[in-house]
């Protein structure tokens, strides 16, 4: 597997962990709900693994934990981040 693979490999695993935790989040009153612990753990696992050969704006959301924004800018949406308190 070549690089820009492995790179669409592990946006892609992103993408995925990121929608089962805003999926998890309003469930959280259920009977059994979803682990986001187990969520959280993955998705710092994965952020340790961004470098800086991915795109800053998507390392700065996930540094911040803006996991909504994110995966709207995972899925091509970032016209739909408000602007934070960070100017960015």
């Amino acid at each position: 597997m070549d690089i820009a693979a492995k790179k669409d490999a592990k946006l892609e695993l992103l993408a995925k962990t990121l929608e089962e935790y805003l999926d998890g989040v309003p469930r959280q009153k259920e009977p059994q709900p979803p682990d986001l612990l187990a969520i959280f753990a993955r998705l710092d696992a994965l952020e340790a693994e961004i470098d800086s050969s991915y795109p800053a704006q998507l390392r700065h959301y996930l540094h911040q934990k803006s996991y909504r924004k994110a995966h709207l800018w995972l899925q091509g949406r970032e016209e739909e981040n408000l602007r934070g308190n960070c100017g960015r």
